[in-house]
C-alpha cells in the first residue's frame, strides 16, 4: 500500500486564511495528502499568506529562504505560496525564489489538485486570476471526519470600500456573497460533524447579500435561518463595516438568542479629518450613534474595534480625537496597529508620520485599551455566562472554553469534555482569561 503524502501548511493572518487553509488541505486530501505539523516531514509545503501588514512579502521570502536546505535534501519536495501575497506578487515569487513550484491566489485554491499534478511533472504552476467558477462549489464535499466544537465558515469575500490604507480590494477582488442555500448546507454538515458554534467570515461580512429563496438575503436573515439548525447553539460573525450595519442586523442582536453578544466593528480613527482621508465614509459621531443603537438592542454586548495610529498626516489633535472616541465607547477588546505603507494604495503616496511618533501614539492607545479591557473583564466576576468548552487546560482536571462574550474561561471540572456547553459563574479575572465554577 502506497504511503500517504504529507502536507504542511503555515497560515498567516486572519480567520479567513485559517478557513482557506482548511479548504486547501481538503482539496489536496483528494490527491492522497495528509496533514503534518513538521515541514521537514512534508512532501508539500504551502505558505498561506496575508498582505495586510508591513513587509508581508519580505517575510514570506525570508520564510522561503529557510527551506532552501530542505529542498536540496529532498528534491521531490514541492513548495507553494498561496493567499494574498501570492495574488499581489505572482510571477515575482517564482523569479525571486526558484525553489517555489506553485503560486495560487485566494480565489483559485480549488485548482490546487491540477496545479500539484503539474508541479509533479516539473512545471511551475501559477494561478492568480479571478476565475468565474465558484471555488466553494468546486470544493463542497468536505471530509466527514469529526471536528472540534467551533468552526469558521466564509460567506462573503472581497471588498468594494477601497479604504486608502488597504490592499484587500486588489488581492481579494470585489465583494461577492455565497448563495444562502450553499452556506446553510455547509453549516448543517459542520453541525453533523460535531460543531456547535460557527463564526461567519467575510472581508465585509455584514455586506452579505447572498441569493436565496425570495431574493437576496441579508446577513440578518442568514443568521436567523442558521439559528434554526438543530444543534447549532452559537453564531458569531466578523469582520464588519459600520456602513453596512443595517437595521435588521441590529435587531437580530436583540432577538436572536443564538447570536452571541460580541461584535467586532472597526472604526480605525476618531478624527473625521483622518476618516475622510482614509475613505471610510463614516464619521466619529455616526459611529458612536451606531454603537448606541446596537447597545440599545443588546445592552450586554461586548464591543471590539480596530485602530490605526500614525496614518499619513495624522496630527496630535487627530490622535486625541481617537482617544476620546475610545473613552466614549469603552471597548472590551481591540486590535491596534501602527500605520504601515502598502505599495499601490493612495495613502502610500502621502506625507508620512515619523515612526517614533506613530509608535508612541500606539503605545498610549494600547495602554488605554488595556485598561478598558481589564475593567470589562473584572466586571464579569460574579456573573453567570454560557461557556462552550474546547480543550483541556494546563492543570489536571481543567477545561478551557469561550464565554458568550468570547472571553477565555477555565474551570476545574474533570468530567467536562470538548463540546460541552455549560452555565458558569465567573469567580476571578486574570490577565487574559477568567476563572469560573460550574452551576
Amino acid at each position: 500500500m502506497t504511503a500517504p503524502k504529507k502536507l504542511f501548511i503555515k497560515t498567516y493572518g486572519c480567520q479567513m486564511n485559517v478557513y482557506d487553509s482548511e479548504r486547501m488541505a481538503e482539496a489536496l486530501g483528494g490527491q492522497g495528502y495528509v496533514a503534518t505539523d513538521r515541514p521537514d516531514d512534508a512532501d508539500m509545503i504551502l505558505l498561506n499568506t496575508c498582505h495586510i501588514r508591513e513587509k508581508a512579502a519580505e517575510k514570506v521570502y525570508s520564510e522561503l529562504g529557510r527551506f532552501r536546505g530542505l529542498k536540496a535534501e529532498k528534491p521531490d519536495l514541492k513548495i507553494g505560496v498561496a493567499g494574498c501575497v501570492a495574488q499581489a506578487e505572482g510571477e515575482e515569487i517564482i523569479r525571486r525564489q526558484p525553489l517555489v513550484d506553485l503560486v495560487v491566489g485566494p480565489q483559485s485554491y480549488h485548482r490546487l489538485p491540477e496545479m500539484e499534478a503539474r508541479a509533479r511533472n516539473g512545471e511551475k504552476a501559477l494561478e492568480t486570476d479571478f476565475p468565474e467558477e465558484d471555488k466553494f462549489e468546486r470544493l463542497k464535499n468536505r471530509p466527514r471526519a469529526a471536528r472540534g466544537p467551533t468552526a469558521f465558515l466564509t460567506v462573503q469575500e472581497g471588498c468594494d470600500k477601497f479604504c486608502a490604507f488597504c490592499v484587500v480590494p486588489y488581492t481579494r477582488g470585489a465583494e461577492v456573497s455565497r448563495p444562502a442555500g450553499r452556506v446553510l448546507d455547509e453549516a448543517r454538515g459542520l453541525v453533523e460533524r460535531g460543531v456547535r458554534e460557527i463564526t461567519l467570515l467575510g472581508q465585509n461580512v455584514n455586506a452579505y447579500h447572498g441569493a436565496g429563496e425570495g431574493g437576496d438575503w441579508s446577513l440578518a436573515r442568514l443568521i436567523r435561518e442558521l439559528a434554526r439548525i438543530d444543534g447549532l447553539e452559537r453564531i458569531r460573525y466578523t469582520t464588519s463595516h459600520p456602513n453596512d450595519m443595517e437595521d435588521d442586523l441590529i435587531a437580530a442582536h436583540g432577538d436572536c438568542a443564538a447570536l452571541m453578544p460580541y461584535l467586532h466593528l472597526p472604526v480605525q480613527s476618531g478624527s473625521d479629518r483622518i476618516l475622510k482621508r482614509m475613505n471610510r465614509k463614516h464619521t466619529a459621531e455616526s459611529y458612536v450613534r451606531l454603537i448606541e443603537r446596537i447597545r440599545a438592542a443588546r445592552p450586554d454586548i461586548l464591543l471590539s474595534g480596530d485602530f490605526i495610529t500614525g496614518f499619513p498626516e495624522e496630527t496630535d489633535a487627530d490622535f486625541q480625537a481617537t482617544m476620546d472616541l475610545i473613552e466614549a465607547v469603552n471597548y472590551g477588546q481591540a486590535y491596534s496597529f501602527r500605520y504601515s505603507t502598502r505599495p499601490g494604495t493612495p495613502a502610500a503616496e502621502r506625507p508620512q508620520v515619523p515612526d517614533e511618533v506613530a509608535t508612541d501614539r500606539l503605545h498610549r492607545l494600547q495602554a488605554l485599551i488595556t485598561r478598558q479591557q481589564r475593567a470589562v473583564q473584572d466586571a464579569m466576576v460574579g456573573r453567570e455566562v454560557g461557556v462552550l468548552f474546547e480543550k483541556p487546560g494546563r492543570q489536571p482536571g481543567q477545561m478551557v472554553g469561550k464565554s458568550d462574550h468570547l472571553h477565555a474561561v477555565h474551570v476545574q471540572a474533570p468530567d467536562l469534555a470538548a463540546g460541552d456547553l455549560r452555565r458558569v459563574r465567573i469567580t476571578a479575572s486574570g490577565a487574559n482569561s477568567l476563572a469560573g465554577e460550574l452551576l
